[in-house]
C-alpha cells in the first residue's frame, strides 16, 4: 500500500508530542455545598461606615466545602543526573457560577523548579508557605474551605507571589524554608482602628517591604508525628511595614482506624510604627476517626487567646467546634454533612484580627451582624477528585 509521505510525517510529529507531553497531569477538584447559617452580616468596609448590619439566615450555594474548587497541571521531566523538572498551574474556580476566584487565572499555586530524591526540591513561584505545608498533617478538618479556621491559624498570607521555596525530607524529618521577595497581599481596612494592607509585590528600594520568609521542621514515627514552625509577613501598610510573626508546634497520635492532633501557635503583629496591633495564642484540638472504609467522622475544636486587639472592644476570645461527616462513593467522589458552631467570631473565626479575609476570598461572607455573638452553619455537600 502506498502511504502519502507528508501523512507520515505529521503522524510520527504528533507521536512525538505525545511522547513528550506524558507526564503532563491535568488534575482538579469540584465541590459544591448547600449551606444555611445565622447571624450572618455583611463584612464591615470603609463603603458601609464599617457597619455589618442586622444579622439574618442565609441559604445559599458554596463552591468548596471541603476542598477549594481548582482545576490544576503539573508536570515532571527527568533531566539528568538524578533530577527532574517540575511545574504546577493551579486555578481556583467558584463552581456556583464559573467565575475564577483569588483575582488571577493561577491564584492557588504558579510555580516552577527543580527536585533530586537526595537533594530535596527547590521552587520558585506563587507558593504556599512552610508554616502551612508543616502544620496541614496536624489540621483534623485539613484547612476544610468550610470552617477551618486557616487564616487565623496560618495569617491571610499563607500563598505568596515571588517566593523561592525549598523541601526535602531525610529519614522521619521532613525540613523547608522559604522567601518572599514580595508577597503581593492587599487586604482592606475592616474595623476604624485596622489598618489596610498594601501589598504590591517588589518594589525598587524597598527590598523588607512587603517581604516574608518561614522555616518549618516535621517528624514522622510510627504512630507519632511532631511539627514546629515559623512564619514572618513584613506586609505594606500606610504607616510603614508591619511585623507579622507566628510560631507553631503541633503533635499527633495515630492508633488504628482513629488520629488524634493538637497544637499551639502564638502571634504578634506590629503595625508600620512598631506599634503591636494584634497578640494571641492560638490553640486546637481534634481526631479523625474511619468507622468503615467508606465512611470518616472528624470533629474539632478551636480556641483564640486575645491578649491585645488595639481600638477594639472585647466582646470574649473565639472559639470554634466543628463536626465532619463523610462518605465515600468511591475513591474519587463523596458526600459530606459539616456543621460548625463560633462564638465570638464568624465561623472560620473570621473577624477583623484576619481582616475578613476568609469573606472577602470566598465572596460569603461570615461577618456577624451587629449585635451578635454567635454563628452557626450546616452544610451539604458533593466532591469529585480528578
Amino acid at each position: 500500500m502506498k502511504v502519502n509521505p507528508i501523512l507520515l510525517g505529521s503522524l510520527s510529529l504528533f507521536s512525538g508530542m505525545t511522547w513528550a507531553q506524558s507526564n503532563v497531569i491535568l488534575y482538579g477538584v469540584a465541590d459544591m455545598s448547600m449551606e444555611f447559617a445565622n447571624h450572618v452580616g455583611t463584612v464591615p468596609l470603609a463603603s458601609n461606615g464599617f457597619n455589618s448590619g442586622a444579622g439574618k439566615n442565609v441559604y445559599r450555594m458554596d463552591s468548596g466545602g471541603l476542598s477549594g474548587s481548582r482545576w490544576g497541571i503539573r508536570a515532571t521531566e527527568d533531566i539528568g543526573g538524578g533530577l527532574q523538572s517540575i511545574f504546577v498551574l493551579e486555578s481556583a474556580v467558584s463552581l456556583d457560577n464559573g467565575a475564577q476566584m483569588l483575582g488571577r487565572l493561577f491564584g492557588r499555586q504558579a510555580f516552577v523548579g527543580l527536585q533530586s530524591s537526595s537533594l530535596g526540591k527547590f521552587t520558585f513561584g506563587r507558593q504556599y508557605t512552610s508554616l502551612f505545608d508543616s502544620i496541614a498533617n496536624f489540621s483534623p478538618t485539613i484547612y476544610a474551605t468550610q470552617y477551618s479556621p486557616t487564616v487565623l491559624l496560618l495569617g491571610p498570607a499563607y500563598r505568596e507571589d515571588n517566593t523561592a521555596k525549598y523541601s526535602g525530607a531525610f529519614g522521619p524529618f521532613t525540613i523547608g524554608a522559604h522567601w518572599s521577595f514580595g508577597t503581593g497581599l492587599a487586604l482592606p481596612a475592616t474595623a476604624p482602628s485596622t489598618i489596610p494592607l498594601t501589598g504590591t509585590g517588589e518594589v525598587p528600594g524597598q527590598f523588607h517591604r512587603d517581604s516574608a520568609y518561614g522555616v518549618g521542621v516535621n517528624y514522622f514515627g510510627g504512630s507519632l508525628g511532631a511539627a514546629l514552625a515559623f512564619d514572618e509577613f513584613n506586609p505594606s501598610m500606610v504607616n510603614g511595614t508591619g511585623g507579622f510573626k507566628k510560631l507553631a508546634v503541633a503533635g499527633s497520635y495515630a492508633a488504628g482506624p482513629a488520629k488524634i492532633m493538637a497544637g499551639y501557635r502564638w502571634g504578634k503583629n506590629k503595625d508600620g510604627a512598631g506599634s503591636e496591633i494584634l497578640r494571641d495564642d492560638f490553640y486546637w484540638i481534634g481526631a479523625n476517626y474511619k468507622l468503615t472504609p467508606s465512611v470518616d467522622f472528624t470533629l474539632e475544636y478551636a480556641y483564640d487567646k486575645i491578649h491585645r486587639r488595639v481600638g477594639e472592644s472585647q466582646m470574649g476570645n473565639p472559639w470554634q467546634v466543628t463536626a465532619i461527616a463523610n462518605y465515600s462513593f468511591s475513591k474519587r467522589t463523596s458526600a459530606y454533612v459539616v456543621t460548625s458552631f463560633a462564638k465570638n467570631a464568624g465561623l472560620n473565626l473570621d473577624n477583623s484580627a484576619v481582616n475578613y479575609a476568609n469573606s472577602l476570598g470566598t465572596g460569603n461572607s461570615y461577618a456577624l451582624g451587629a449585635g451578635e455573638t454567635s454563628m452557626l452553619g450546616v452544610g451539604l455537600g458533593l466532591r469529585h477528585t480528578f
